[in-house]
């Protein structure tokens, strides 16, 4: 049997295209999770898992959908394999019943593995320039000193909060936001 698994990471997000490639591949149960794939607990692929028989198939959408850490996938791969459970992915081509889906099933984790360690260290590295530069944490802001000024003198005039906030190019929000009593 062809047991499906669709998962999102945010409750924002829509599992329907998914759910229905799942269906197309014939998957005659489906389970799901609007969960990050970091979390070690999804109850919709426990629930998966539960279900699933010797000789089943566990197929997902995108090899991503099971997890972001190699040592994750290769661990959920090999606690199937060990169930005579196989696993399949639909977009990246993957079928551990062989030993051909294996291989590409741990090269494909070994590169979901890099990608999430190359977005932290990305991410790490802007934050530590951002503080050097002073700043710790959100946008930077539109608020220039040159358009504070300008807003300030123009307060002086007849000229209403919003026309104000276009003529420095800042929204109306930024400009109440610096100036609260206008």
């Amino acid at each position: 049997m062809l047991i499906g698994y669709a998962r999102v990471s945010t409750a924002d997000q829509d599992l329907t295209p998914q759910i229905e490639a799942l269906k197309q591949a014939g998957c005659e149960r489906l389970y799901s999770d609007k969960a990050s794939g970091a979390k070690v607990n999804r109850p919709g692929l426990a629930e998966a898992i539960a279900y699933a028989r010797s000789g089943d198939v566990l197929v997902v959408w995108k090899l991503d959908r099971l997890g972001r850490t190699m040592k994750g996938l290769v661990d959920l791969s090999a606690d199937l394999d060990e169930k005579g459970i196989g696993l399949r992915s639909i977009t990246d081509g993957i079928d551990t019943s062989g030993t051909a889906g294996r291989l590409v099933f741990n090269i494909l984790a070994a590169m979901a593995q890099m990608e999430r360690e190359l977005v932290r260290e990305r991410t790490t590295a802007a934050l530590a320039v951002a503080r050097r530069k002073g700043r710790f944490g959100g946008r930077k802001t539109m608020m220039t000193e040159e358009r504070r000024n300008a807003a300030t003198k123009l307060l002086k005039t007849e000229m209403s909060s919003r026309e104000i906030a276009r003529a420095i190019g800042v929204s109306i929000s930024t400009f109440y936001r610096h100036f609260p009593a206008r």
